[in-house]
């Protein structure tokens, strides 16, 4: 049986003005989507390709419900997630810093 991964992960553009957060059962390549602008959408129009923070679930039900929680955070208890997670706000995809999955 195969285990299956879900990632909700939180998206930032080069100002940091626009925090952008999602779900996806493949971050490696929704990342790629994401920087090389595939599809059009919120993030292409913003220009929110740097992938600062993630967290991974094995059942999809969980990495909704934490999407949703987080959509609703203010914008500091957001930058205070990534923060922790990625003080320096590193663009965990392109610099290759993508860390060993951070299991909730």
């Amino acid at each position: 049986m195969k285990i299956h991964l879900y990632y909700v992960y939180i998206l930032t553009n080069a100002n940091h003005t626009v925090l952008y957060t999602g779900v996806t059962n493949n971050l490696i390549r929704r990342c790629f989507e994401h920087t090389n602008k595939i599809y059009k959408g919120f993030t292409k129009k913003y220009n929110v390709d740097n992938l600062v923070y993630y967290e991974v679930f094995d059942v999809i039900d969980f990495a909704i419900s934490r999407e949703k929680q987080i959509k609703k955070f203010s914008r500091e208890k957001k930058k205070k997630l990534i923060s922790e997670f990625n003080n320096d706000w590193l663009n965990l995809f392109t610099n290759g810093k993508i860390k060993k999955p951070h299991q909730v």
